[in-house]
């Protein structure tokens, strides 16, 4: 029986060597970088497994909630300074891929031959995306116990009522007497969620961090750094995971890819992949 790796190499030796989808045209260089991401998607849109590890992560999650309502000395958020122990109890939440269930989205891109950002915006318009397993049920057990929920994200601002939507007709908790919506590009707002979370933390006792990205949980310039300098991140921070940060499985993209680049995205669509292929370790 083949390994796994040996299926996967067969792939890459066929994309690469056999097959004509490496050219010098961009539709077809574009299409190869998408298929590249085909086993990740399969993984996220069909396994038992991402779906189980999800339903983990938001039952612990939710455990540590109880957990951290009894402990008024409890705090998840780095920015979280002066007296808080009689401040009202909030989480913060990351929306794509913690919340907000994009795969369709990739699966298409994969399909169409097409990359990000290239459809990302009707995409979000659609307010089509599912909620990620397990999501639902943290979410309401939070409600239910009187804890404030901020959704903070990097999506666009122009997305913010389309966002919002989405998350009502899902059936998920959104409090209207203050913005819990906090979109990047609005008040000035880049993709560093610091001043975000400090905003929440200004005012709440920020109980738990939930999130499928380093950033959803410590600075941009902390985690913007090389591949193997990130892994050492998770021992750093290795009291916090599963106890008050709870990090979603996400294979199909994000700064894990860009810190494989030296955190610069190539200039070609083919130096890109060349990077991708240099970057595995056998």
């Amino acid at each position: 029986m083949k390994s796994r790796n040996h299926i996967y190499i067969s792939f890459i030796t066929y994309c690469f060597i056999l097959s004509p989808c490496v050219s010098s045209e961009e539709p077809v260089v574009n299409k190869t970088l998408q298929e590249q991401s085909l086993l990740a998607v399969l993984y996220a849109q069909t396994s038992t497994e991402y779906v189980a590890n999800s339903m983990q992560t938001y039952a612990n999650a939710t455990s540590a909630i109880d957990r951290a309502l009894a402990d008024s000395s409890w705090t998840a958020a780095q920015e979280q300074t002066g007296k808080f122990s009689e401040k009202s109890p909030a989480i913060i939440i990351d929306v794509d891929e913690t919340v907000l269930d994009n795969i369709a989205f990739q699966a298409r891109s994969i399909l169409t031959g097409i990359s990000y950002p290239t459809g990302w915006i009707e995409w979000g318009l659609e307010e089509s995306a599912e909620p990620v397993p397990g999501v639902s049920n943290f979410l309401k057990h939070a409600q239910n116990k009187g804890v404030k929920i901020f959704y903070v994200t990097n999506r666009v601002v122009e997305l913010e009522e389309a966002t919002k939507n989405n998350l009502k007709l899902l059936g998920l908790p959104f409090d209207e007497d203050r913005d819990v919506l906090l979109m990047r590009g609005e008040n000035g707002w880049g993709s560093s969620k610091v001043s975000r979370r400090a905003l929440v933390a200004k005012d709440y006792r920020v109980i738990l961090l939930v999130g499928d990205q380093l950033g959803d949980f410590i600075s941009l310039e902390e985690s913007t750094i090389d591949s193997q300098s990130r892994r050492k991140l998770a021992e750093k921070y290795s009291d916090m995971w599963g106890t008050k940060w709870f990090m979603l499985t996400n294979p199909m993209y994000g700064r894990w890819e860009s810190s494989i680049y030296g955190n610069k995205y190539p200039d070609t669509k083919e130096e890109q992949i060349q990077m991708r292929i240099k970057a595995l370790r056998p």
